[in-house]
């Protein structure tokens, strides 16, 4: 047998008023929370963002220094590199001329010379050798172009040669070596090139 429910309880109460929450019982202070963390931020995920952004801003400076250390040491090693430059460049004429005097002995000159003429020429290699010698050590480069395509950034054209058995734009002459630092050019090589007839 199922027992009916009991309305009267209810019934004699529905003329009262609705039961208002006091500030004691539990139903308010889940209300009060609630207000005071959408009224004001709550203090522990204030501090929680001003740490991110602290830690941004740390990692933002840490990298800004370490882009400004790298530039240092590029800067530092370029101006040791290209520090010699305009020496280098008033050498070059030296190397030049050394290698015009060997080049005008020919070489019946040399078989027929007398041992203080012979031992002059050896002098001459040798100043020519020890000053390639202190070029690569310091990192200058000889460029002879020879059978290269033409590169207008390392050479300089002097003049056109007829010429079909090599392609057009081809260095068929070096007219004087040219020279770089690094990569950097001292002095480009003059050159003649290729031209179809």
């Amino acid at each position: 047998m199922t027992s009916k429910p009991d309305f009267t309880a209810e019934t004699e109460n529905e003329d009262a008023a609705p039961a208002v929450p006091t500030p004691g019982n539990g139903e308010n202070d889940s209300d009060s929370q609630a207000q005071d963390t959408t009224g004001e931020m709550d203090p522990l995920a204030l501090a929680e963002a001003e740490i991110d952004l602290l830690n941004d801003k740390l990692l933002r400076a840490l990298a800004e220094q370490q882009n400004l250390r790298r530039r240092a040491d590029r800067e530092k090693s370029e101006a040791t590199l290209y520090a010699a430059t305009n020496f280098a460049r008033d050498l070059l004429s030296v190397s030049d001329n050394l290698a015009r005097a060997l080049e005008s002995v020919s070489d019946d000159a040399r078989a027929l010379a007398g041992q203080s003429f012979k031992n002059l020429l050896e002098g001459i290699e040798l100043t020519q050798r020890e000053l390639q010698n202190a070029f690569e050590k310091h990192n200058i480069k000889k460029i002879d172009p020879m059978g290269e395509k033409f590169d207008p950034n390392m050479h300089q054209a002097m003049f056109e040669v007829p010429d079909n058995s090599v392609e057009k734009g081809t260095v068929v002459q070096v007219v004087q070596p040219g020279y770089k630092i690094g990569e950097r050019v001292l002095r480009p090589a003059m050159v003649g090139v290729a031209k179809p007839e």
